[in-house]
């Protein structure tokens, strides 16, 4: 053979080779190529599904109170540690007291020289009235006697009361704490001139354990559990909801709260509406003032379907859409309505019934209406494939 016709021989023979292989059909090809697509599917079943919600708060004191004197006089003495714990009761400031010491010494002698008279006028009633039934002692005689007893008595009366207030006054002279918690930096310190009633605090304590963290909330969510409840799918649990908190850095709070209570209106301007819940803080690791984010315990969905996140789309008009295995084994493109996310989860209350098969592995190589070859998989706790088509060769990462 001619060695110029070799050439183009050898080449026609790759051309026919290399033909017959790119028409060979793979048996997990694109759809239409050949044989079916394999794709992982999980089975879904109704179940108690635990309904929280998720809201923004800040903490704040369960009491506050500003510490002011209620005399007039010197700060001769502070006694507490700025920033410390102070009990109910603990003596705080000193201010002078001897002001208040000489009123209240003289009301007391007043209180003496007043009861001193009693007894006095009392004698004079006593022997005019035996007196007067003889006539020695007129009528008149023994009136006035009587009113000067009354008026001795009156003005034990207005002793006492004297000395009530001046003891008062001298025991303000001692600013205690009127409640417990963690008080603040000192306004005044030793020597300064404070008045009675005024307007700037020496101090203010807020007790923090227990603490309140105020939760805002929007109407709309509001309507959306009121919706479960009516519908009879909230199972509501027995006493006061559980609340959980996530710190401003992304840790979760050892103490599990409680919700108090809850505003009867919503605001006009924002259209939310305001919960408090209590929490124990003995390490007072909340500060009035943190941001927080609560999480509320609402009940358990009696018969939710918890659907994979990596399994659900959404369509041309924002609406969740999953695919499902018909019983022919094809691909049905359904649209759901999620509720909310739970884990790696969604939620869904609607376009699911029970035993439906959900595919979430080989969704890139399906479309509605395609045959495919089913294969049972398991998903771990981070929506990821452990068994299956994407778990033995290609691995698909969850949504």
């Amino acid at each position: 053979m001619n060695r110029r016709n070799v050439r183009p021989a050898l080449m026609l023979g790759l051309f026919a080779a290399l033909a017959a292989c790119s028409g060979e059909k793979s048996p997990s090809g694109p759809p239409g190529s050949g044989a079916p697509v394999e794709v992982g599917f999980v089975t879904l079943n109704a179940q108690p599904v635990p309904i929280t919600v998720e809201i923004a708060g800040r903490s704040t004191a369960s009491a506050v109170a500003d510490i002011r004197p209620q005399v007039d006089g010197i700060i001769r003495k502070r006694v507490f540690t700025e920033g410390s714990t102070v009990k109910a009761g603990d003596l705080l400031y000193e201010i002078d007291p001897r002001t208040y010491q000489a009123t209240y010494d003289s009301a007391a002698a007043s209180l003496q020289k007043a009861e001193a008279a009693v007894p006095s006028a009392q004698a004079k009633v006593d022997r005019y009235n035996q007196l007067v039934g003889v006539n020695s002692v007129t009528a008149q005689s023994l009136d006035d006697a009587k009113a000067t007893l009354a008026q001795a008595k009156a003005d034990v009366a207005s002793a006492q009361a004297a000395v009530e207030t001046a003891q008062i006054n001298l025991g303000f002279t001692s600013v205690t704490a009127p409640i417990g918690g963690l008080i603040s930096t000192s306004a005044v310190t030793e020597g300064a001139l404070v008045t009675a009633n005024q307007t700037t605090a020496l101090a203010t304590i807020r007790q923090i354990d227990p603490i309140y963290v105020d939760l805002t909330d929007s109407t709309a969510n509001l309507l959306r559990i009121r919706g479960l409840m009516d519908s009879g799918r909230l199972q509501r649990p027995e006493g006061p909801l559980q609340v959980k908190l996530i710190l401003d850095n992304g840790v979760a709070y050892d103490k599990t709260g409680t919700l108090q209570s809850s505003e009867a209106t919503v605001s006009q301007t924002t259209g939310t509406f305001s919960m408090r819940a209590t929490f124990a803080n003995p390490d007072r690791v909340l500060l009035p003032g943190m941001y927080v984010r609560a999480i509320v315990g609402l009940g358990d969905d009696k018969a939710g379907f918890l659907v994979p996140q990596r399994a659900v789309d959404r369509n041309a008009k924002g609406a969740a859409t999953a695919m499902f295995l018909t019983a022919d084994n094809k691909v049905e493109t359904r649209i759901v309505n999620t509720v909310q996310a739970v884990g790696n989860n969604w939620l869904v209350d609607e376009g699911i019934k029970d035993g439906d098969r959900l595919i979430v592995d080989g969704l890139q190589k399906i479309r509605d209406g395609a045959a495919v070859a089913p294969v049972a998989v398991t998903l771990d706790e981070n929506g990821v494939v452990k068994s299956g088509p994407a778990a033995s060769g290609e691995k698909e990462t969850a949504k």
